[in-house]
């Protein structure tokens, strides 16, 4: 179901950085190459634009500087010098429009390129994975991703920007007053400010090693509250959290030190040590107007590129956390999601699915849970597997589903292992509907619930089929009780449906995904002898191979 709706957003067509589709790019699937992704949203090139565009009007800036300069530090004014500085000024303003224009656009283009591909690779994750997770965790990852959105495409075009500022500033210091002295003081304040960066690098993954820890045990203890209520005493309570929060505290504001210390010092301090250095070839009078012109302007603008730099470094070095964090989500995206003209054709005779010598361990641990198990499952079979609570029959299921992946051996879907065909075409053969604290009913209308394994939005034939098969699974009454019928919002903020009705909807979810082969997973455990031999004639007659797992 995950790498069907995964599937699905990979199928959007591709946008542009502004908006619109680009005719020619086509559909370009979130699991290929981010570099690609940035070529194929045309943000490359508008990136290069904006690198020009900064560039010039920051050539113009110090022009300007020149050219006021030196009118002031002759003590007359020069109409000439005065016009050279005003047309440097009105040439500065479009140019900087234009760098905050293609700021912008690159922030709303990468923000989103990010989204989709942490959308595809969330729904493509090994579930295996997120079954080892708390949702303490999973929530800080939710977090920190939209950190990476929000600080990467602030923060990282500040960084690049004030580092392509500063390398113009030696160049300038070269041709003004003290040229040896200042390039030493720009050296050795690049020497200092290196090494503050490190230490407040390394204070903020400590800090942010500490949140994330801090939100995980939060939400994970809010689960257990009212089992801490009943075996500890109310003074004792939210000891292990007053602790927690006092350490955090304190991690916080050390990185506070250093941040203020960085954003404040470093700026400041070079004006400072940079015009002591000035001041001798000033007094003495042994460097031209021009030059002394040239070196104050290079010093307020090596003041202003070091605050960005601060500035960039700071965010940049957290949207490169927040990286660390949700790597794992990024990456899952890589070729998780295929294009359809690509789509491999699902059999519907012969060998549906073969397992051969498969064993089965969690990873990490050298006790199998499976061992040696084959298995040939032909076109219109009908299979039961009976077995007591802990034999290992889910995780059999998950395996046939591709949900888990087997220690040893090999599974085949048609002839072809899941290598080979990709998550998103396994899932067109092979449909499960776990148990049911594995499946989920989600806030949206029941329609969507139904057929989330197609395309949106539903056509009138998929909407036509998934009201028959409600009608053979025994829902028609629960339909006709809903005001909006399919268009009824169902779920913890909907409508509240029973156990029963919510076993029987994960039923024709699965059937509705028209696959070669449905595993139903205890799925009848909670209905009644009646409503069980109405959807056992159900799946029997829509599913076209068929696979039963249930308590003996």
């Amino acid at each position: 179901m995950n790498s069907r709706l995964a599937n699905y957003v990979a199928s959007l067509p591709a946008q542009n950085a502004v908006g619109y589709v680009d005719p020619l790019a086509g559909p370009l699937s979130p699991g290929k190459s981010f570099w690609l992704q940035l070529r194929s949203a045309g943000l490359i090139w508008r990136f290069a634009a904006l690198l020009s565009a900064h560039a010039l009007g920051t050539a113009f800036l110090l022009a300007s500087w020149a050219a006021v300069g030196s009118g002031v530090l002759s003590g007359r004014t020069d109409i000439a010098w005065l016009g050279a500085w005003a047309l440097c000024l009105a040439s500065i303003v479009p140019l900087r429009g234009l760098s905050k224009w293609l700021e912008g656009v690159l922030a709303i283009g990468l923000g989103g390129l990010l989204r989709q591909r942490l959308l595809v690779g969330a729904m493509a994750i090994d579930a295996d994975l997120l079954r080892r997770k708390g949702v303490g965790e999973t929530l800080s990852e939710v977090f920190e991703a939209d950190a990476l959105e929000s600080l990467a495409t602030s923060g990282g075009l500040q960084l690049i920007l004030a580092a392509i500022e500063l390398s113009i500033v030696p160049v300038v210091l070269a041709l003004g007053a003290s040229a040896p002295w200042e390039a030493g003081v720009l050296l050795a304040w690049a020497c200092v400010a290196v090494v503050s960066l490190v230490q407040n690098t390394r204070s903020r993954a400590c800090w942010t090693k500490s949140r994330l820890s801090l939100t995980h045990r939060l939400v994970e203890n809010m689960t257990a509250q009212r089992t801490r209520l009943a075996q500890q005493q109310c003074s004792e309570w939210h000891l292990v959290e007053d602790c927690e929060n006092e350490e955090y505290a304190a991690i916080s504001e050390r990185l506070d030190r250093s941040t203020a210390r960085i954003e404040a010092v470093l700026p400041r301090g070079y004006v400072i040590v940079a015009l002591l250095a000035f001041f001798p070839s000033f007094f003495s009078g042994t460097a031209t107007l021009q030059q002394q012109a040239l070196t104050l302007g290079a010093i307020l603008f090596a003041y202003t590129s070091i605050q960005k730099l601060c500035y960039g470094v700071s965010r940049g070095t957290t949207a490169y956390l927040a990286w660390k964090a949700i790597r794992l989500v990024f990456k899952a995206a890589e070729d998780s999601v295929e294009s359809e003209s690509n789509a491999v054709p699902t059999s519907r005779a012969g060998k549906v699915l073969q397992m051969q010598s498969v064993s089965f361990a969690h990873p990490g641990q050298s006790d199998k849970l499976l061992t040696g198990c084959s298995l040939t499952v032909g076109s219109g079979d009908a299979l039961l597997l009976e077995g007591e609570s802990g034999s290992g029959k889910s995780t059999f299921a998950h395996l046939i589903a591709g949900m888990r992946r087997p220690s040893t051996g090999f599974i085949l879907a048609g002839g072809l292992d899941l290598q080979t065909l990709g998550e998103a075409h396994w899932r067109r053969r092979v449909a499960i509907a776990p148990q049911f604290h594995e499946n989920h009913i989600l806030s949206a209308s029941l329609s969507f619930n139904l057929l989330m394994g197609r395309p949106y939005p539903h056509s009138a034939k998929d909407l036509q089929e998934a009201n028959q098969i409600c009608d053979e699974l025994g829902l028609g009454s629960l339909l006709d009780r809903m005001p909006s019928r399919m268009d009824q919002i169902i779920g913890e903020t909907g409508w509240q449906l029973s156990q029963g009705e919510r076993s029987r909807i994960f039923v024709a979810r699965a059937l509705l995904q028209n696959t070669d082969l449905v595993v139903l997973d205890e799925s009848f455990a909670t209905l009644d002898p009646e409503n069980l031999q109405q959807c056992l004639e159900c799946v029997r007659k829509r599913a076209n191979t068929l696979m039963v797992i249930a308590h003996p």
